[in-house]
């Protein structure tokens, strides 16, 4: 019979429930306005080009905020930083509760996406710092303790986003952000520990070199250069053909800022140095371009191309969301990086292959085979690139290295919204649908091509961490 273990030898189960509900702030939301986009669109007369400002505006921002807040949280620890977040979140709820307009809507989802994002930093901070702490490796149980959460969010946040809408109309979704920042703000001042003092020497630095320690021009050049792209591919004419060099040589300038930079805000060198690191970041952005695409587009077609109520789209969505969590509950402890990545990525490109075969006539039993479909990668890839990550990231920087890989992850999330705005146009018709299906089957082959050439995810090689 094995022997319990210590106490002290033991991760603080007080810390799960803060931990879990912080990490799934953003999955709920990015859940929920799959379904309430077209709702929104109609009441505010906004085509899909449009409200797709929804979702590029979130994740531009935590694109931006997560290796921010990840930085702050390696510097100076996860609590002040996490219930500041929930503030933020609470805030958003209500702006999006009395938006007059699109615009205000946009807004409100920035807030969001910059509120949302010290949870998941925070978390992987607390997973460091517990194993440190019990002197055991307590990552891989907890990592996919946060995955299924966040998978389990999944499952019932577009069938609540649908009968949310029922109940109260599309404000309603924005609503349920108000009890998530008490409940966050409640668990984490209970149950989180308190942050470690600052000395006056750090509190002295951090004011005279704020500057360089989060490298302000470096964010500054990341953001206008990112704008500047969207605003064409957003909305493409040879009029405005001229934004793509202007962006283009804002974000040269970025990489070279970069290069130069003492605390750069993105460590080009360090992919330069950790080529697995790198490669694991390019593998989150490509699927999670083909997830998002997939997830935006399908919920808006049911809803205009096949023309189902949204409550119904959001059931519909159901099957992709649970086979997902059934995916990740089973192969969560398994340690094979490479083996999730190969099936998450094949699977990827079945689903964009079936995408083709839609239609406004497409039977129920037909979309729920192609929902299950898309949720066997959901289940399987964020899982494997966050526990690649674990193993190669340098472990002072845990918590910046991961809110990194959630940048990429939403860099991915704003290529999606650009290209369903692209090719959904002015109506999520079937024609725009299987344009975003080739797109998706050229990425995903693109990210299952990394995988196999990627010798470092075969068995038997060492993990591969950053260069301090």
């Amino acid at each position: 019979m094995q022997q319990a273990l210590p106490r002290e030898a033991r991760f603080d189960r007080k810390l799960i429930a803060p931990m879990v509900l912080g990490s799934v702030l953003n999955p709920v939301n990015s859940s929920i306005i799959a379904i309430s986009l077209i709702p929104i669109g109609q009441d505010l007369g906004a085509a899909p080009s449009a409200t797709a400002w929804l979702i590029s505006g979130l994740y531009l921002t935590t694109a931006v905020g997560q290796p921010v807040v990840g930085r702050l949280v390696d510097l100076f620890g996860p609590k002040r930083w996490y219930l500041l977040g929930a503030v933020l979140v609470g805030i958003a709820g209500v702006m999006g509760l009395a938006a007059p307009s699109l615009g205000w809507l946009i807004a409100a989802r920035v807030v969001l996406g910059i509120g949302t994002c010290a949870g998941y930093p925070a978390s992987m901070s607390l997973v460091r710092s517990e194993s440190s702490r019990t002197g055991r490796d307590v990552s891989s149980g907890i990592l996919t303790v946060l995955t299924v959460a966040s998978q389990t969010i999944n499952v019932i946040g577009p069938t609540l986003g649908g009968a949310l809408i029922g109940l109260g109309g599309w404000r309603a979704t924005f609503t349920i952000n108000i009890p998530l920042a008490l409940a966050c703000l409640v668990l984490g001042g209970l149950f989180l520990p308190k942050d470690p003092a600052r000395t006056p020497e750090q509190r002295a630095y951090l004011r005279g070199h704020a500057v360089s320690v989060f490298d302000l021009p470096g964010i500054a050049l990341f953001c206008a250069g990112l704008v500047v792209l969207l605003l064409w591919v957003m909305n493409p004419h040879l009029a405005t053909l001229w934004l793509v060099p202007v962006a283009a040589l804002i974000l040269a300038g970025f990489v070279r800022r970069e290069l130069r930079a003492p605390t750069p805000f993105v460590d080009v060198r360090a992919f330069r140095g950790n080529a697995p690191l790198a490669l694991t970041y390019v593998r989150q952005a490509l699927s999670a371009t083909v997830s998002y695409c997939l997830l935006y587009a399908f919920s808006q077609w049911l809803q205009e191309g096949r023309g189902v109520h949204p409550l119904v789209a959001g059931l519909l969505l159901l099957p992709m969301f649970a086979g997902a969590l059934v995916v990740s509950l089973t192969t969560g402890r398994h340690p094979a990086i490479r083996g999730k990545l190969l099936v998450g990525g094949a699977a990827q490109v079945v689903a964009s292959v079936l995408i083709l075969f839609l239609g406004s006539g497409s039977p129920f039993w037909f979309l729920i085979g192609v929902t299950l479909v898309m949720g066997v990668p959901q289940g399987l890839l964020n899982l494997a690139n966050q526990n690649a990550l674990y193993q190669q990231a340098e472990p002072g920087r845990t918590a910046s290295s991961a809110g990194l890989l959630r940048t990429f992850m939403y860099l991915g999330a704003i290529a999606a919204s650009a290209a369903n705005g692209l090719f959904l146009g002015d109506s999520a018709d079937t024609a725009g649908l299987h344009e975003v299906g080739v797109f998706t089957i050229v990425v995903a082959a693109l990210m299952l091509a990394i995988v196999l050439v990627d010798r470092s995810l075969r068995p038997g090689r060492a993990p591969s961490r950053a260069v301090a």
